[in-house]
C-alpha cells in the first residue's frame, strides 16, 4: 500500500469494484480494502445481471478486480478497524494495525443477512432457502416452495405464486393472515399450515420438507425465508455514522445508512453505495450505485483541486 490515496473504497463487492473502477480511469489513485466475504458468496449464480447473466459470484468479483488493477486501482485483504477524520481526509486502519490515508471514503461494506433461527435454515441459505424471488425464483419455477411465515410471510407467498402454483405458507411465528388475506391465499390456491416450524429436512444434501414442532414434516423442495438486512456499518461507526432502522407496514426489516441520492453521507467527504445505502439492492443495481457515487465523488475532488490550484496561483501572483 502507499501511504496516501485520492479514494479510499472499503469494501470490494459489486458496488465498490464498480466505484474503484470508475475511479481508477478518472486518473485518481484507488485503494480497495476486502475482507474476501461477499454476501451473495452461498449463492451459485448472479441473475439480472446484464450481459453477466449466470455467472458466479466468485467469477464475477474475479473479472472487476482484474479490470480495476488494469488502470491502476490497488487492493488489500483486510477489514477496516476504524476510520478517523484528518485535517485533510480520512486515516483508514486496519485490523492488521496498517492504516493508510485518503482524501475521500467510498463504503460499500454491504449488509449482513440475519436469518431465522431455524435449525438447517443457514446450511441450506442460498442454495434451498432463498429470500429473492427475482434472484431465484427462475430456478425453483414450478417446485415445490414453502414460505416461513413472519410479518411478510403473506406477501411473499403471493409474490412466489408467480414462480409456481405450488405454494404453502408456514404460519410459524408470523400473525394469523387477516380475512381479506385468506380469500387472497385461498383464490391463487396457496395452501396455509399452521404450528412452529422446527427444522428442515434434508436428502441428499437438498431440502426435502419442512418439520413442524408435532413431528409431521411437509415436502418442499425450497422454502422462503424473511431476514433481517443489517447494514455493515462498523467502518462508518467510527465516524459519527450510525445505520438507522428501515420500516415496511410497520414492520423493521433491517438498517441502513442514511445518504443524499449522490450517495454522500452526513459527514462530509465520506459516501455510501450499495447494499449498506440500499437494502433492495441487486447486484447489478449496486455497481450501478458505485459507478454513480464515483462520479460524484471525482467531481467534488475536482472541485477541491481547482479552489487549491486557484490559491496557489493567486500566491504566485502576491509573491
Amino acid at each position: 500500500m502507499d501511504d496516501r490515496y485520492d479514494v479510499v473504497v472499503i469494501g470490494g463487492g459489486a458496488a465498490g469494484l464498480s466505484g474503484a473502477l470508475a475511479l481508477s480511469r478518472a486518473r485518481r489513485s484507488v485503494l480497495v480494502v476486502d475482507d474476501g466475504a461477499p454476501r451473495n458468496a452461498p449463492a451459485g449464480h448472479v441473475h439480472n445481471y446484464l450481459g453477466r447473466e449466470g455467472a458466479t459470484p466468485a467469477e464475477l468479483l474475479a473479472s472487476g478486480r482484474a479490470e480495476v488493477a488494469g488502470y491502476g486501482g490497488q487492493f488489500v485483504d483486510g477489514r477496516v478497524a476504524r476510520a478517523e477524520q484528518e485535517d485533510d481526509g480520512f486515516r483508514v486502519v486496519l485490523e492488521s494495525g496498517e492504516f493508510v490515508s485518503a482524501r475521500r471514503l467510498l463504503v460499500t461494506t454491504g449488509l449482513v443477512d440475519e436469518l431465522p433461527d431455524v435449525p438447517g435454515v443457514a446450511e441450506l441459505f442460498g442454495s434451498d432457502v432463498l429470500h429473492c424471488p427475482y434472484c431465484h425464483g427462475w430456478e425453483v419455477r414450478d417446485a415445490a416452495i414453502g414460505v416461513l411465515g413472519g410479518p411478510f410471510g403473506v406477501h411473499q407467498a403471493l409474490m412466489w405464486r408467480q414462480w409456481s402454483a405450488d405454494v404453502t405458507l408456514f404460519q410459524h411465528t408470523g400473525p394469523a393472515p387477516t380475512a381479506e388475506e385468506r380469500e387472497q391465499l385461498a383464490a391463487r390456491d396457496i395452501a396455509v399450515v399452521t404450528g412452529t416450524v422446527e427444522g428442515l429436512e434434508r436428502e441428499g444434501g437438498r431440502l426435502s420438507g419442512v418439520r413442524l414442532a408435532g413431528g409431521e414434516v411437509v415436502a418442499r423442495r425450497a422454502l422462503v425465508v424473511s431476514p433481517r438486512f443489517t447494514a455493515r456499518a462498523v467502518a462508518l461507526t467510527s465516524l459519527g455514522l450510525e445505520a438507522v432502522p428501515m420500516e415496511l407496514n410497520g414492520h423493521v426489516f433491517g438498517s441502513y445508512v442514511a445518504a443524499d441520492p449522490t450517495g454522500a453521507t452526513a459527514v462530509p467527504g465520506v459516501w455510501v453505495a450499495g447494499n449498506v445505502a440500499d437494502l433492495r439492492a441487486q447486484v447489478i443495481s449496486a455497481a450501478a450505485a458505485g459507478l454513480n457515487t464515483a462520479a460524484m465523488i471525482n467531481a467534488d475532488l475536482i472541485a477541491e483541486d481547482t479552489r487549491r490550484a486557484v490559491e496557489a496561483r493567486a500566491l504566485a501572483g502576491a509573491r
